[in-house]
């Protein structure tokens, strides 16, 4: 990437900020939530709802702040919630009601 090329919030790769940070690198279990959220993108891709370059592109949308105040699969499920808005799968107001529901 060239030095005039604005790098993008979620592209971390070599930025020196984060280059300090010790990776970990030991094995970590998924919780449910993350087992849950993935088996929903699973679902989604198989009955063609969502492909996984609209899962990508919609993590990559999310603004900055929020994009490294979520978790992994926190950005996961937020890009899942935006893809079905757009496509018309639900709405915004269900989405809302059900969220205040749980």
């Amino acid at each position: 990437m060239d030095k005039e090329t604005k790098r993008a919030h979620h592209d971390l790769g070599g930025v020196s900020k984060f280059m300090c940070e010790p990776v970990d690198i030991e094995p970590h279990g998924l919780t449910a939530f993350d087992r849950e959220v993935d088996a929903l993108r699973q679902m989604l891709a198989a009955k063609k709802l969502m492909t996984v370059d609209e899962l990508r592109r919609g993590i990559e949308a999310i603004p900055e702040a929020e994009y490294h105040r979520l978790s992994y699969y926190r950005r996961w499920i937020r890009s899942i919630a935006d893809n079905l808005m757009v496509h018309g799968v639900i709405t915004e107001t269900e989405l809302r009601a059900e969220l205040e529901g749980s």
